[in-house]
């Protein structure tokens, strides 16, 4: 077996719909997030990681640091970029195998709904972790394909490393798992419900696995879960935190899904609408066609759907109660726009609608490509609004700094003291996207600027400025802070915003009421 042969059997085994989903999905993703991955605007957490050995254990998240060790600890937007796209094109071809989807148009729209969901475009701003991201959602929907192919255990051993990666794309493994219980109902094969058990069982496996593993590596490391995210309430939340959840879990799917889920304005709404009715339409006439309502077994799995769906959605509520569920946790969502694709393609395919197959055709191809198209300019207006915080972000900082230097007494090295964010009071905001990436973190509009704290001026002032300044320690820092002398001064740029006070540079920042 030489390396030729073993390139040519690796290319007869993949279909013309797997090149269909991977070209689309890359050329697509290329052409939308090609601005972020030739543009190095850090935000505060990127600022922390210029080199990053992406060790985050102690957020349970224990494989992490290997799928990221391929593009280098060091942030290359262009490298990690471009990895990631290439990760996010296998799971589309995975994506339409799953939902057994052969109409060319149809795949492309699944692959541009997949690598246009404004999720990824927030994942984006935080770029030093998307390939290890990224290669988590493919482990995930990894594990859903192999439980297809009944390999459950292998599905398991899938979703434990993806859950190592971020917990945050358990609900894909979910979400797909429900659709796959309606799949195997809905063909009647022999062995039903064991086939359907066999999504469990992954779920299961894949758990336990992760925890023996997290647990292993934890106490190799002499370490416990911190405190991010609520991480450390996890394990000691009890099931009366859990199910006094459940309300808000819900409440948050409706709410998120009606009002924020499609994030991308009226046009993106009425495209996500009329896909909607294509798919009620669809999901009508493929029951009433395969008679599958006149089985008990369709009412029972109806419910438990209604019951199952909102809960996968939010499942991380559930389990982190009070997390702060903002979107990058969120890509789920896109597939409720997916498998509303592949349900029309399959109606449209097999002719279900014998009068308007024609126009439920165009109806669901043009609204789904709306949809794609729309996300792709709110993902752009969210690069052009990051690109516009940096370029205020240095000017703001570079006046400082020269306000800095420029003290009388200043020498390099002098201790300097910088406390508060950016003054809204002095910089009243300029930003005119908000309406748009309001939803979108990481790179939404509610803030001008890219810092927050004074270590992100100190790491800004290093890495863009070259500058480099020695900051106090955090208790000096917070005893001048709260002294009448630091509140008696103004904000930047204030004549009294920048003073030296017993051989300490003092530098205000904030609001000037404080």
């Amino acid at each position: 077996m030489t390396v030729s042969n073993a390139i040519e059997k690796i290319k007869d085994r993949i279909s013309p719909e797997d090149r269909t989903a991977f070209i689309s999905a890359f050329i697509c993703g290329l052409l939308i997030h090609i601005p972020a991955m030739l543009m190095d605007v850090p935000n505060h957490d990127g600022l922390d990681s210029m080199y990053f050995s992406q060790n985050m254990i102690i957020s349970g998240r224990w494989f992490l640091s290997a799928v990221c060790a391929a593009s280098s600890f060091y942030t290359v937007p262009w490298i990690i970029g471009l990895i990631g796209i290439l990760e996010l094109a296998v799971t589309a071809v995975l994506l339409v195998r799953i939902f057994e989807t052969k109409e060319k148009v149809s795949i492309c729209l699944i692959s541009g709904l997949l690598v246009a969901f404004p999720s990824l475009a927030s994942t984006f701003a935080y770029v030093f972790t998307l390939d290890g991201y990224m290669a988590g959602m493919l482990l995930s929907v990894l594990a859903v394909y192999l439980v297809r192919k009944d390999h459950f255990i292998l599905g398991g051993i899938s979703l434990a490393f993806s859950l190592g990666v971020y917990q945050a794309y358990l609900p894909f493994a979910m979400l797909l798992s429900v659709y796959g219980v309606w799949d195997v109902m809905a063909k009647g094969e022999k062995g039903s419900v064991r086939k359907c058990m066999n999504y469990l069982y992954m779920g299961i496996t894949g758990s336990v696995l992760y925890v023996i593993i997290l647990k292993i590596l934890l106490m190799i490391e002499g370490k416990q879960i911190g405190t991010y995210q609520g991480g450390d309430a996890a394990a000691s939340a009890g099931l009366s935190d859990r199910f006094a959840s459940l309300p808000s879990m819900y409440a948050d799917f409706v709410n998120f899904t009606f009002s924020k889920g499609f994030l991308a304005g009226y046009a993106c709404a009425a495209a996500v609408l009329v896909l909607s009715v294509c798919t009620v339409i669809s999901v009508i006439a493929l029951i009433a066609k395969s008679g599958v309502y006149k089985k008990m077994w369709f009412y029972w799995v109806a419910l438990l759907t209604a019951v199952l769906v909102p809960l996968s959605a939010n499942i991380v509520m559930l389990i982190i109660p009070g997390v702060n569920y903002h979107l990058i946790m969120r890509y789920q969502w896109v597939l409720f726009l997916i498998v509303c694709v592949a349900i029309c393609d399959k109606c449209v395919t097999k002719e279900i609608v014998s009068k308007g197959n024609g126009i439920l055709s165009f109806a669901f191809v043009i609204a789904a490509a709306a949809v794609v198209i729309s996300y792709g300019v709110a993902d752009n207006i969210g690069y052009t609004n990051l690109q516009r915080k940096y370029e205020k972000t240095y000017a703001y900082a570079l006046r400082l700094l020269d306000r800095i230097e420029s003290t009388e007494g200043y020498y390099q090295g002098i201790p300097v003291a910088m406390m508060g964010v950016i003054s809204e009071d002095e910089y009243p905001s300029t930003d005119i996207t908000s309406p748009a990436t309001s939803e979108m973190i990481g790179l939404g509009g509610e803030y001008d600027y890219l810092l927050y704290r004074a270590d992100n001026f100190e790491a800004f002032f290093k890495y863009y400025m070259g500058a480099t300044l020695n900051f106090v320690s955090e208790e000096e820092e917070t005893q001048i802070y709260y002294s009448d002398e630091y509140i008696g001064m103004e904000s930047f740029p204030g004549e009294t915003s920048v003073k030296l006070v017993d051989g300490v540079i003092w530098v205000k920042t904030e609001n000037a009421r404080r």
